[in-house]
């Protein structure tokens, strides 16, 4: 795949990683193909992969692909990952036969890496069964990337016992291998299953430890939880947030500030999905000071405050009793979405203020109005 690649790569091709807009990636667009880089496998391939990931949707990104006069198995495979990556990832499989039926082009081990990932997300069991067949047929059964696709393919089809065979046939296995089937077990709520399976693993990463958490959690055995998330040797963010949901479900709102505390003291350091829960749980139970530190530390790391994180800061000093610091974030937050301003608005309605809540009502539809203007506009450039 090294001779794809463009040394050194031209400057077009950062500002294109960098593009945070349509608009940008056209300008990008429109100079690669003026420059006749767009022939160049790599430089084509990274338009298309860019396009999949800016522009939250791939009509774009195919339109590029379908633009290509004779794409290779690289550029194949970046469009083939990108919907196997999506919320649409049948289209995976429509690319990998239109692939097959090429004649010129060759699928290699990354092309059934992602094509039997898009069967898994499908539940495609026959299908995953033809790309099985296939990748045998051209010497690729044996790639370890390959198999543990299979794998976790089989046990997210519910085919335990083949995903199992597998397995136990591969000659060089890793814990990528086990937890292909761990987290399908977690997947499905067969806990028991799982926790068989996690005892037997003859070694395990941080991410078997989490999902094991994650499935105990999922069927509300918060002790049991509690317990794999004591004897973890080594806990990420990950397995601490798995943790406080765990505890933020099952109502044990102390716990959920204990555990934060002792997150502190462990020098893990919060993301911003942890500071929602704790944020959340501070409103629940009046808990300000604690979210007043929450706010403070946002203030201090200097964390972008919008979106969820912006909410429920909101939410929390309504609750709270501190309306006008509830407005004071709200006027702060940059980019507010729909709950920032329905969690204003009621904020407003509890402490009686309801003329203040009305304007905010009327400022969110003219904001409303401004976005779509926006978006528009970024579509006809």
């Amino acid at each position: 795949m090294s001779a794809y690649f463009l040394h050194p790569p031209p400057p077009i091709l950062s500002f294109t990683e960098m593009s945070t807009s349509i608009s940008e990636l056209r300008q990008a667009h429109a100079h690669i193909l003026k420059t006749a880089l767009f022939h160049h496998p790599f430089a084509a391939s990274h338009l298309i992969a860019t396009a999949a990931t800016t522009t939250n949707s791939l009509s774009y990104a195919h339109s590029i692909f379908n633009r290509i006069p004779n794409p290779n198995s690289y550029i194949y495979n970046t469009m083939i990952r990108a919907y196997a990556n999506s919320p649409t990832p049948e289209f995976a499989l429509v690319l990998y036969h239109q692939m097959l039926n090429d004649h010129v082009v060759v699928p290699d081990n990354y092309t059934f890496t992602f094509v039997v990932k898009a069967c898994a997300s499908l539940r495609g069991l026959e299908e995953g069964k033809q790309v099985h067949c296939h990748l045998i047929k051209v010497g690729i059964g044996s790639d370890v990337f390959v198999t543990n696709t299979l794998i976790h393919m089989y046990a997210n089809c519910g085919y335990f016992e083949i995903a199992r065979g597998l397995l136990d046939r591969m000659p060089e296995r890793d814990v990528i291998s086990w937890n292909a089937i761990l987290i399908a077990y977690v997947e499905m709520g067969l806990v028991d299953l799982a926790r068989g399976l996690f005892d037997e693993m003859p070694e395990r990463n941080v991410e078997s430890w989490n999902f094991m958490i994650s499935g105990y959690v999922s069927v509300g055995l918060v002790q049991e939880a509690r317990s794999v998330f004591d004897k973890m040797p080594m806990k990420n963010v990950v397995s601490w947030n798995a943790m406080i949901t765990g505890y933020a479900h099952a109502n044990c709102y102390g716990d959920v500030l204990t555990l934060f505390e002792k997150m502190q003291n462990a020098n893990i350091k919060p993301d911003n999905f942890t500071l929602v829960n704790v944020l959340s749980v501070c409103a629940r139970v009046g808990a300000l000071s604690q979210g007043k530190w929450v706010h403070a530390y946002v203030d201090k790391n200097e964390i972008d405050v919008n979106g969820f994180l912006a909410t429920a800061l909101v939410d929390m000093y309504s609750k709270c009793g501190c309306i006008e610091k509830a407005l004071e974030v709200f006027h702060n937050t940059s980019r507010k979405d729909i709950s920032t301003w329905n969690s204003t608005i009621a904020g407003l309605s509890i402490h009686g203020i309801g003329e203040h809540a009305l304007q905010i009502f009327s400022e969110m539809l003219v904001d409303g109005i401004k976005i779509r203007l926006t978006a528009i506009g970024n579509i006809e450039i």
